[in-house]
C-alpha cells in the first residue's frame, strides 16, 4: 500500500497543476470543455487525497512501523481511539488532513456553483487548486507522511501523554475545519475582484461557508481552551501558549468579517474593508499553521524543528502580494458609492465596533 499512497499524492499534484492550467485557459468564450476538464481535475485531486488518507489511517491502525510517521506517533498498545487521532498528531499527517479538507470543501463549493457564478469558476478553481498544490508540494518534498524507515523498530514511540486526551480527537479537526473553511470565501473574493465583479453576489454565495468556518473555528478554540485548562492548567486566556493565541487571531478577523458583510449587503458599503478582512483571515490561518509546523517557537503544540518554515514564509508573501496587489489595482471597483450619514450613525458605530 505504500506505493499506492505515494503515487496518490503524486497524481494529486499532477492533476492540480493540470487543473490550474485548464481553468485559466478556459477564460474567454468558446472554451467550456476546458472549464469542465478543470472541474473534473479538482474532483480527481479530492479522490486521490482520499486514497492517500485512507492508506495513512490503515497504516496507523495496523501499527505499520515501516512508516516513519506511524513509528513516531503510535505504538502497538495504543488504544484505537488514539491511533486514529494520530492522523493529525504530527506535522506530516496534519498537512495531509489539511489537503483532504481543502479538496473536499473545494469540490463541494464548485459543485454548488455548477449552474451559477460560472464566470467566477475558472479563477475560483485555479486559486483553490493552487492553495492545495502548496500543501502537496510540502508533503512530496519536505514532509512526506509515507516516508519509510531503513530499519523499522519493533515498537513505536507512542503518542505524547499530553495528547492522550479526548480533546485530541475533537479539538484539532474542529480547528482545521475552521481554518480551511475560510479558504472558500477568500477564493470567491479574489475571483470576483479578478473578474471585476463589484456586486455582492460573492458574499451571498459564501455566507454559509463563512458561518460554517466560523462555527468550527469557535468550537475548536473553545475545545482547545478546555483541554489546556484540564491538561496543562494554563488557567485562562492570557496564559495560553503562542500557538493557541495564533489560533484565535483569525477568529477575531473572521468574526469582524461575518458582521461587516451585513453592512455591505444592506448599505452597499465597506467593500474594501470586507475584502481586506477576508484576506487577513485567510493569511492568519496560514500563519497559525506556520507557527505550529515551523518549529520557530517553543510550544506544547509545536512540532520539532523542520525545514518547512521557509515554505510557509514564501507562501504567505505570495498570498499577501497577490491579494493586496489585486485590491490596489481594483480600488475603483471596490469603492463604495454610499457614505456614512454621520459620525454618530448606526453604520459608524458598527464600523467602530468592528475595528475594536
Amino acid at each position: 500500500m505504500i506505493p499506492i499512497a505515494t503515487i496518490s499524492l503524486v497524481l494529486a499534484a499532477v492533476f492540480s497543476v493540470y487543473g490550474i492550467v485548464a481553468a485559466l485557459s478556459s477564460v474567454g468564450e468558446g472554451r467550456p470543455h476546458l472549464l469542465a476538464s478543470a472541474e473534473r481535475s479538482l474532483y480527481a485531486v479530492f479522490l486521490y487525497t482520499i486514497v492517500a488518507s485512507v492508506c495513512l489511517v490503515v497504516f496507523l491502525v495496523a501499527s505499520d512501523f515501516r512508516i516513519e510517521y506511524v513509528a513516531s506517533y503510535t505504538s502497538s498498545t495504543l488504544p484505537l481511539f488514539y491511533k486514529v487521532s494520530a492522523f493529525w498528531a504530527g506535522q506530516k499527517g496534519s498537512l495531509l488532513l489539511w489537503s483532504l479538507l481543502l479538496t473536499g470543501f473545494s469540490s463541494l463549493a464548485i459543485y454548488q456553483n455548477r449552474r451559477r457564478n460560472r464566470d467566477l469558476l475558472p479563477h475560483l478553481i485555479a486559486i483553490l487548486l493552487a492553495i492545495n498544490l502548496f500543501f502537496l508540494i510540502l508533503m512530496l518534498s519536505a514532509s512526506n507522511p509515507f516516508e519509510t524507515l531503513v530499519n523499522p523498530p519493533v515498537e513505536g514511540r507512542g503518542l505524547n501523554p499530553l495528547l492522550q486526551n479526548p480533546g485530541m480527537v475533537f479539538h484539532p479537526p474542529s480547528l482545521y475545519i475552521g481554518f480551511v473553511g475560510f479558504s472558500i470565501p477568500f477564493a470567491f473574493a479574489m475571483a470576483a475582484i479578478i473578474n471585476r465583479r463589484g456586486d455582492n453576489d460573492w458574499i451571498r454565495s459564501t455566507r454559509r461557508w463563512t458561518l460554517f468556518a466560523w462555527v468550527f473555528l469557535t468550537l475548536g478554540n473553545l475545545l482547545g481552551a478546555q483541554w489546556a485548562y484540564v491538561e496543562l492548567g494554563w488557567g485562562g486566556y492570557w496564559a495560553w501558549d503562542p500557538v493557541e493565541n495564533a489560533a484565535i487571531m483569525p477568529w477575531f478577523t473572521g468574526t469582524a468579517f461575518l458582521h461587516s458583510v451585513m453592512i455591505q449587503e444592506k448599505k452597499n458599503m465597506l467593500k474594501i474593508w470586507n475584502v481586506v478582512l477576508i484576506v487577513l483571515t485567510f493569511l492568519l490561518t496560514i500563519f497559525g499553521t506556520f507557527l505550529t509546523r515551523s518549529g520557530v517557537i517553543s510550544s506544547v503544540h509545536a512540532f520539532a524543528q523542520s525545514g518547512i518554515g521557509i515554505y510557509f514564509v514564501v507562501f504567505m508573501i505570495i498570498i499577501a502580494v497577490f491579494s493586496f496587489g489585486l485590491i490596489l489595482r481594483r480600488l475603483d471597483l471596490l469603492r463604495s458609492h454610499n457614505r456614512f450619514d454621520s459620525f454618530f450613525s448606526r453604520e459608524s458605530a458598527f464600523l467602530f465596533n468592528n475595528l475594536i
